[in-house]
């Protein structure tokens, strides 16, 4: 009995380990196999956060090489992959970035910063609802279309005047269809969580098979969303590779951090992907199962030895004629060790790569 649940469990770690699973909380694994639904974030866990701008839209009377500049400077100072898109392919277009100060970030909206003597903002659609500015036709229109593609339009802003509308696009993780695929195999539901607009939000649900989304979603909304989840009595797992990531991590009944993230959502997750690999998910769910599975079979190896050898030892069916010798108790009792040993060790040919 002493040894049937921790072979297990040192093996499912090993095991774990050696297929890109760093388990740093056993109670998550532990829980994997009872899931529900996993929450996906969807920046640099779904997609590769390699975003680039694929249009640039400016009011009338600005150039589209002027208002990248002028974007790119106020983003200059943030780590956000919103910021370095803009920097990025600004710098591919050889545009010459200016200096920015007085640089602010509002988490969830956007950021600002003077640019040569001008107050300038660069944020997404809750930038706006923030401000509640009213959004020129043309503005909309670009918003619209990109939308519908799945792709994110960001707003360059001075003042109460809007300049320019980027259409920025991030790549898919090739990886990212058959992870939902996998999971959906298993009977889990998938949802995506993200800051996105809903229409971008749907178009990669879409693309790749997700449930549920939930958009629009600050980073301090985002473990609220988790509890919701588990009000309607859903096991809930959280996956996550930023800072705004962690509380969610935390509160869900599995944390699952990307290990290419920040060390925050690292440190708060209960199993990291050392591969940064969502198809690692369903084999964390798979995992779970099967060394439950081990366990269960473990104890009753372990158990049932004793709860039939003991009495038959102690002569409970003396009457009946049937007598168990101690000597051939005491080889049961080696052989149960025996049989518990090698039934752990048979859960490494559990093949997770499928």
């Amino acid at each position: 009995l002493g040894l049937a649940v921790p072979l297990v469990v040192a093996i499912s770690t090993t095991l774990g380990a050696q297929n890109g699973l760093l388990v740093r909380d056993r109670r998550g694994l532990e829980e994997a196999r009872l899931l529900d639904i996993v929450v996906f974030d969807k920046t640099g866990t779904l997609t590769l956060g390699a975003h680039r701008v694929v249009e640039t839209v400016p009011a009338d009377g600005l150039a589209t090489d002027e208002v990248l500049r002028l974007a790119a400077a106020v983003e200059r100072d943030s780590e956000h992959p919103i910021a370095q898109a803009l920097l990025t392919s600004a710098e591919e277009k050889d545009i010459d970035i200016p200096q920015s100060i007085e640089f602010a970030a509002v988490a969830g909206r956007g950021v600002d910063a003077v640019v040569e003597g001008r107050r300038l903002t660069v944020g997404g659609p809750a930038m706006l609802t923030q401000r509640e500015l009213e959004v020129p036709h043309w503005a909309r229109d670009a918003a619209t279309r990109a939308g519908q593609d799945g792709r994110a339009a960001i707003y360059l802003i001075e003042d109460t005047n809007l300049l320019a509308v980027f259409v920025i696009a991030d790549k898919l993780r090739p990886e990212s269809a058959n992870a939902v695929k996998k999971l959906h195999d298993l009977g889990i539901e998938v949802a995506m969580m993200t800051g996105d607009s809903e229409d971008v939000a749907k178009a990669v649900a879409r693309e790749l098979g997700i449930d549920t989304v939930l958009a629009n979603v600050l980073p301090d909304q985002k473990a609220a969303k988790i509890g919701e989840l588990q009000a309607q009595g859903k096991r809930v797992a959280m996956v996550g590779d930023g800072v705004n990531d962690a509380p969610a991590l935390v509160t869900a009944d599995v944390g699952i951090a990307v290990g290419a993230g920040t060390d925050v959502a690292v440190e708060a997750g209960d199993v990291v992907l050392v591969r940064s690999d969502p198809r690692d998910i369903p084999r964390i769910i798979k995992l779970s199962r099967a060394t439950y599975s081990k366990m269960i079979q473990n104890l009753w190896w372990a158990a049932g030895y004793n709860i039939v050898a003991i009495p038959l030892a102690a002569g409970v069916l003396y009457w009946a004629g049937i007598v168990l010798a101690p000597a051939i108790g005491a080889i049961l009792m080696s052989a149960s060790t025996i049989i518990v040993a090698i039934n752990a060790q048979l859960l490494r040919r559990l093949d997770l790569s499928r």
